[in-house]
């Protein structure tokens, strides 16, 4: 980092370490004091304080990276974060904060012999529940929401496949914590759920998972679509039709060559919307989003992409602004992601901005959000993970096969994209002149109304 950058960087740091102190004279009047009193008081400006105050050193580090990087003035400063406290924050597609795994219990399987598979499940069970069961790892996952002013997330809640049973571990657990934290954070079944965790000044997860239940028989169409409606009973509310691969739906944005949908994907469509189901294309291939747009009678989203527009080389996971506008065409929503290697160019949280931009200012306002598909992970987890004994290579799973690209991400910019700098992200959109309604939109007012059109509540 360069000596000026690292001043600007300082200056940013002491300016947003003394915004709490600063906010707190001004009045501010928060919601009611539930969900946080125990984290940081209280009073009628907890939520900015909340913002602002005790960031663990990992939080504080990815702060400073993208203050350094947006060098706002106190008055834009000011604005963003008494915004972003008072606004529902609704991640279109995203993870709550992940816990550090147990290394010595997972240790201790790997030498009894347990299975790749065993393994892989134990690993994704500790760090979606513990924060139930481990009293440190719940405090950091406590103010890893606090930090980040996040009402919602549209959590991943379903391993990529078409597999009722895999679809429905990821579910189970984040249904396990929502049940054992419903003080903190609740799972949310309808829009005003949302809003009423914002009331409350808690949290919840509305429930999205990475593929279309299937029976995989292949009797009939309705045969093969009726875990559509269970799953939407358990709580799912979207629902991506492809992954990375070709499926019997349509091609995913690995296949070097895009089919487009099938008429088994046109069916699956049809039945999303006549159940309330999001169909989402974040990870279908052009052709297969365009057509699925298309296809649909209800909103459709790319939860979580970027703009092919911006970059000479897109990255296969975003989307042309052809594919773009028909899906914004059917009431839908994009939402750019924080991976530097969709992004491209710079990666960071500037170029998070670019691509905000470039769909409000050529697609409207009402249909771009953010689906930061990024996670915060626990600060001892690295010293968790050096425990476990290294497992025999694996060849790469099929489903994430991706085309081969020299792009590669640096600390600087996954710092500026951390999930717990959403405050940063607010700050930005003042400071590209944005309005406070058309913010709120962004932050998540776009994603409250794709879920209520869909649902007809």
């Amino acid at each position: 980092m360069s000596d000026s950058r690292l001043r600007a960087s300082a200056v940013g740091r002491r300016s947003f370490l003394r915004l709490a102190s600063l906010l707190t004279c001004g009045g501010y009047a928060g919601s009611s004091p539930n969900g946080w009193a125990d984290d940081i008081g209280s009073g009628p400006d907890a939520s900015v304080k909340g913002l602002t105050e005790r960031l663990n050193p990992t939080i504080a580090a990815a702060r400073e990276v993208g203050l350094g990087l947006l060098k706002p003035s106190a008055s834009e400063l000011e604005r963003g974060i008494r915004l972003h406290a008072e606004s529902i924050v609704f991640d279109s597609y995203g993870f709550s904060p992940r816990a550090a795994i147990d290394g010595a219990a997972v240790a201790k399987e790997v030498e009894a012999g347990a299975s790749d598979m065993e393994i892989k499940d134990l690993r994704e069970e500790m760090s979606m529940t513990r924060c139930v069961t481990d009293a440190v790892q719940q405090q950091e996952y406590r103010d890893a929401w606090r930090a980040s002013g996040v009402t919602c997330v549209f959590q991943n809640a379903g391993e990529e496949c078409q597999d009722p049973l895999v679809l429905i571990k990821r579910l189970a657990r984040f249904t396990f914590v929502t049940d054992m934290m419903r003080g903190f954070v609740s799972k949310a079944s309808v829009p005003s759920d949302i809003e009423q965790a914002k009331a409350n000044r808690q949290h919840c997860l509305y429930m999205t998972g990475n593929g279309v239940p299937l029976t995989q028989q292949w009797i009939s169409v309705a045969d093969e679509l009726r875990y559509v409606r269970i799953f939407y009973q358990l709580g799912i509310r979207m629902m991506h039709l492809t992954y990375q691969r070709r499926n019997m739906i349509g091609d995913g944005s690995g296949e070097p060559s895009d089919g487009g949908l099938s008429d088994f994907g046109r069916e699956v469509i049809k039945e999303m919307n006549r159940i309330g189901v999001i169909p989402d294309c974040a990870h279908s291939g052009w052709k297969t989003s365009l057509e699925s747009a298309k296809a649909s009678s209800k909103p459709v989203v790319a939860s979580h992409t970027t703009c092919a527009a911006l970059n000479p080389k897109p990255h296969p996971r975003s989307k042309p602004d052809e594919v773009i506008r028909a899906i914004c065409d059917t009431g839908g929503l994009v939402g750019i992601c924080c991976i530097p290697q969709f992004l491209l160019g710079d990666g960071n949280l500037i170029m998070l901005l670019n691509h905000i931009d470039h769909i409000a200012k050529n697609f409207g306002v009402d249909h771009v959000a953010i689906g930061t598909d990024v996670a915060y992970s626990a600060q001892n987890s690295g010293e968790e993970n050096r425990k476990v004994p290294a497992m025999r290579k694996r060849r790469d799973d099929f489903r994430t096969l991706w085309p081969v690209d020299s792009f590669r991400s640096t600390p600087e910019m996954t710092r500026s994209l951390a999930w717990t700098n959403w405050p940063l992200f607010t700050v930005g959109l003042v400071q590209r002149g944005y309005t406070d309604d058309h913010i709120r939109k962004i932050l998540g007012g776009n994603v409250m109304r794709v879920a209520s059109e869909t649902m007809q509540v």
